[in-house]
């Protein structure tokens, strides 16, 4: 016997239904990012899927409660501040810690694509620094 609960699930998300291009100057291009979960609470979690074409890098930046970046295809880069740049390749997964001052974006000469999962503290789950 299944008991009632009010948690509701939250709907599926079907692939390619919120696409959009990233917001202006927080990389050294524009990007397609397709939200995967959105939510304003605090602690509570966003994911996305980003699609980079070659050489684009975000700019520095923190999340307060760190992020996770997941590799889905190309190769990529993710520096952390005061750190050597270190190359990422499908299936390789990276976490920043709280406030780590970091970027990340595509090699040169490949495309990249990944998901970033990261937790909403006062409203925002990152906070964008200098180019």
């Amino acid at each position: 016997m299944s008991q009632a609960t009010s948690i509701q699930s939250p709907a599926i998300h079907r692939a390619g239904t919120n696409m959009r291009q990233s917001p202006e100057g927080i990389a050294t291009a524009s990007f397609l990012v397709e939200s995967l979960v959105e939510s304003s609470e605090n602690g509570g979690l966003t994911a996305m899927r980003c699609d980079l074409e070659p050489g684009i890098m975000t700019r520095w930046h923190t999340h307060p409660h760190g992020q996770i970046l997941y590799v889905l295809s190309g190769v990529g880069l993710a520096e952390r501040f005061g750190g050597p740049a270190e190359e990422l390749r499908a299936g390789d997964c990276i976490s920043f810690a709280p406030n780590e001052r970091h970027r990340h974006g595509a090699a040169p000469e490949h495309p990249f694509s990944y998901i970033s999962i990261q937790a909403v503290q006062d409203g925002s789950a990152v906070t964008w620094l200098e180019e």
